[in-house]
C-alpha cells in the first residue's frame, strides 16, 4: 500500500479527524540519512505529525521543528499541500537501547526544549508559534501545542515500528480534534475509547488500515479526502546558490580563496552540489547588485 493521508468526519459524534500511513516515506528518509533506529522512530513520528497538520492545506507547507536537550538535539519535518514530505535529524547516529520493547524517543529528544510549528502559505510572511516541550514524546507535545497555542483541543497518536535490521515496518498516525458543537459527553466517550485502543503500530502490523483504526475509535466515518504522500526533497541548485548568497560577501570570498569548487550536501536527501569558482564569482556579483538596489 502506498503512503496516504485521509480527512474524515465521524457520522455520529462531533469531531473531525485525520489519518496518515507513511512507512515508505520514513524508510526512504532512513536510507538516505543512514538513521539509527531511535532516530528513525523520532523522524517518522515528526513526519507523520507534519503530514497531519498539512491535511487542511490548499497551498503552501507546514514545518515542525523540535529542539530538545536529548542526544538527537533537533528534528525537522516538512509537509506540503501536494503530499511531499521531507525531514532530518541533527544527530542521526544516536543509539539508545529499547525500553519495555519500545524505542525511547522521548529520552532521545529530551523533555526540555521547544516545538515550533511554521505555516508557510506562500505569502510574504509565515505564521510561526512555539511552546515548551512537555515530554519529548512527539504526539503528546503536538497535541499539547494544538490545544494551547492554536486553541484546538486535540488527541494525537504517532507510531513507527522498526525491524531488527533497522528498516521501517510501519509508520503512521492520527489526529482527532474537537469541533465547536462537541458535547462534554462526546469528549468523555472519546477519552474512554482512546484509553481502550491498543498501540497504533500493533494495529497497523496486524494489517488494519488507518481508516479502520479511526472507525474503531469514532464509529462509522465519512472519508472526505484521500491524498497520496511521498518523501520528496525540494532542494535544487537554485536553492543552494541562494543559500550561498545568504552567507554574505566575506564567506563567498573565503570559498573563492580556496581555489576549488564549493561542495554542498543536502541534509535532507544527501544530494551533493558542486559550485565552480567561476560561478562563485558570479554569485558575488549578484550579491553586489542586490546590495546596490537596497
Amino acid at each position: 500500500m502506498r503512503d496516504y493521508l485521509i480527512r474524515v468526519l465521524p457520522k455520529e459524534i462531533n469531531f473531525r479527524a485525520f489519518g496518515v500511513y507513511i512507512p515508505e516515506a520514513v524508510e526512504t528518509a532512513r536510507r538516505l540519512q543512514n538513521l539509527s533506529p531511535v532516530a528513525t522512530a523520532a523522524l517518522g513520528r515528526a513526519l507523520a505529525g507534519a503530514s497531519l497538520l498539512s491535511a487542511d492545506l490548499k497551498f503552501g507547507r507546514v514545518f515542525i521543528q523540535i529542539i530538545g536537550n536529548g542526544p538527537l538535539r533537533e528534528v525537522l519535518a516538512e509537509a506540503d499541500y501536494q503530499g511531499n514530505l521531507r525531514g532530518m535529524v541533527r544527530n542521526p547516529q544516536v543509539y539508545l537501547e529499547p525500553e519495555n520493547k519500545k524505542l525511547p524517543v522521548g529520552k532521545a529528544i529530551g523533555s526540555q526544549g521547544f516545538i515550533n510549528v511554521i505555516r508557510d502559505f506562500g505569502l510574504k510572511e509565515v505564521y510561526q508559534s512555539s511552546i515548551e516541550l512537555i515530554s519529548g514524546e512527539i504526539a503528546e507535545d503536538l497535541a499539547y501545542y494544538l490545544t494551547v497555542s492554536e486553541q484546538i483541543p486535540s488527541a494525537c497518536s504517532l507510531g513507527v515500528l522498526v525491524d531488527i535490521d533497522g528498516s521501517v515496518l510501519q509508520a503512521g498516525g492520527f489526529l482527532i480534534q474537537k469541533l465547536p458543537t462537541t458535547a462534554d459527553e462526546e469528549i468523555f466517550f472519546l477519552e474512554e475509547k482512546l484509553k481502550q485502543i491498543r498501540p497504533l503500530t500493533t494495529l497497523l502490523q496486524e494489517g488494519k488500515k488507518i481508516e479502520e483504526i479511526l472507525e474503531e475509535i469514532l464509529g462509522e466515518i465519512e472519508i472526505l479526502e484521500t491524498r497520496s504522500l511521498r518523501f520528496r526533497c525540494s532542494c535544487g541548485i537554485e536553492r543552494v546558490e541562494e543559500a550561498l548568497i545568504a552567507l554574505g560577501d566575506e564567506e563567498l570570498r573565503s570559498l573563492l580563496a580556496e581555489g576549488k569548487p564549493a561542495e554542498v550536501t543536502c541534509n535532507f536527501c544527501g544530494q551533493v552540489y558542486q559550485i565552480s569558482t567561476s560561478r562563485i564569482e558570479e554569485l558575488l556579483k549578484i550579491l553586489k547588485e542586490r546590495k546596490g538596489h537596497v
